[in-house]
């Protein structure tokens, strides 16, 4: 048998990577180079940029999952490429998409006798957009049959100070004057003694949130439905209420199936969850739901033609991937309602270790240990004799890996700044412990350092996390 040289071309893909003429020198990174790479030259040095980042499961500070079972990311990952708005083009992924919808409208308890309607979305904040455009519409058709003049005032929206930014991006873009309902130290929710106080004639709606982003609380709704109620009975322009339930949508409904929040209540009439956060699912899927269609007003439903078929759409974004709605139909099909429940009970169990050994330590007021989601807030007690802040705890738990964010409360209460831990499903007690054993040894490095007091007199605005 005789031998020759080995083809030219196949050998490149057998160089080391890192004796690779590319990675020799630096590539251009604002600006396409002048020719290609061997794709596993481009994957490592991708990685290699990213190596900094740290650890996503040790980011405390994100509601998002980070973490999905082998078999959920291997089916969202062959199926990366179906476009969902392509209903016609994928019946299958769009009828996963409709099962999806009736699961979650069962969950929320949708009455039988009323026409549920929904969708999914990308992410809560576009299902935000779609629930507070559906409330503005509806007032607007509502409005317009008394007769009130359209013009002489700006529609507003009501909703707590602790808003999700989204809120206010939607407020901005359709032209709504919100009105914040401030927070204050005997009321971290909505309070439910005033929020009425900014309703009038005008109003398009009012929004409770359940899972309040700085803290983790909840809005009390079943109390807000029966003053929303009452004051329906003295007025022709009717007030409606939107849950914001991106975190606890999918938390509340399997471990505290008692409290009252979703379409059980009269006026609550549209609600928003997202599937990346205690959906388990990754970034990023949400939902919207509408109780009855009457409440989905027809002009924001449009039959698109395409590719030669008709399909009603309500979504702001067009074209993306499936892949996310397959990832929660998984999740759906793989937990049931047990599995859900089994998996929030021993994060929850999680939550209450952290809080308890930070109870401990005896330098923290606990300003929400966990009360619904396993969300935990806590400020540094006042008049301890140290000089290091909670911005410094941040700083030292990021060199050990840790991202806990600390910031400021919204307008009223941004005197009191709060540290706040996530625990989301893929946070073990092994990994509770971990933290505890580092948080230990930052305060026990801050006491014994000598910190330049530069932050005496007021918070810093560009110090450890910006929420």
């Amino acid at each position: 048998m005789l031998f020759s040289r080995n083809d030219q071309e196949e050998s490149k893909y057998l160089d080391p990577i890192f004796g690779n003429e590319h990675e020799s020198r630096d590539l251009p990174k604002y600006k396409f180079a002048d020719k290609s790479v061997q794709p596993r030259v481009a994957y490592q040095m991708v990685k290699d940029e990213l190596e900094d980042e740290g650890n996503a499961r040790q980011n405390l500070a994100t509601f998002c999952q980070t973490y999905m079972e082998p078999e959920a990311t291997k089916i969202m990952a062959e199926t990366l490429e179906k476009n969902a708005i392509d209903k016609s083009e994928y019946p299958r992924t769009t009828e996963i998409e409709n099962r999806c919808v009736n699961m979650i409208a069962d969950l929320w308890h949708a009455p039988k006798d009323e026409q549920f309607m929904g969708t999914s979305t990308v992410g809560s904040s576009e299902a935000c957009m779609l629930g507070g455009l559906a409330m503005k519409f509806s007032w607007r058709e509502r409005a317009k049959k008394l007769g009130l003049d359209l013009n002489a005032h700006k529609p507003n929206l009501v909703i707590s100070s602790s808003y999700q930014i989204c809120w206010k991006k939607f407020c901005t873009y359709w032209d709504i004057e919100m009105r914040e309902v401030p927070l204050d130290r005997e009321h971290l929710s909505l309070n439910m003694d005033k929020v009425m106080d900014y309703v009038d004639e005008y109003t398009i709606g009012i929004v409770g949130i359940m899972g309040i982003t700085y803290t983790g609380q909840y809005d009390n709704i079943k109390k807000l439905d029966e003053l929303v109620e009452e004051y329906n009975k003295h007025t022709d322009y009717k007030v409606y209420i939107h849950v914001d339930a991106a975190s606890g949508g999918f938390y509340t409904p399997f471990m505290e199936p008692k409290i009252d929040w979703d379409f059980k209540l009269k006026n609550v009439v549209s609600i928003n969850a997202s599937g990346h956060k205690f959906g388990l699912v990754y970034p990023g899927i949400g939902w919207v739901l509408w109780r009855d269609k009457r409440f989905l007003p027809k002009d924001l439903v449009f039959n698109v033609s395409y590719l030669g078929g008709e399909m009603p759409t309500m979504a702001i974004n067009f074209s993306r991937s499936a892949s996310q709605i397959i990832g929660q139909y998984y999740n759906f099909v793989r937990y049931g309602f047990a599995g859900y429940h089994d998996i929030h009970l021993r994060t929850h169990k999680v939550a209450e270790y952290i809080i308890e050994e930070i109870k401990k330590m005896g330098r923290f007021d606990i300003v929400n240990g966990a009360d619904h989601l396993p969300i935990l807030c806590y400020s540094l007690k006042k008049n301890l004799n140290q000089n290091w802040t909670l911005y410094d705890l941040t700083d030292h738990l990021r060199m050990r890996g840790w991202q806990v964010p600390t910031y400021p409360m919204p307008d009223n209460l941004n005197d009191l700044i709060v540290q706040r831990i996530v625990c989301r499903a893929d946070l073990g007690m092994n990994n509770a412990v971990e933290l505890i054993e580092d948080m230990k040894a930052s305060i026990k490095e801050l006491d014994n350092a000598r910190l330049v007091d530069k932050f005496k007199d007021s918070h810093p605005k560009n110090y450890g996390f910006t929420h």
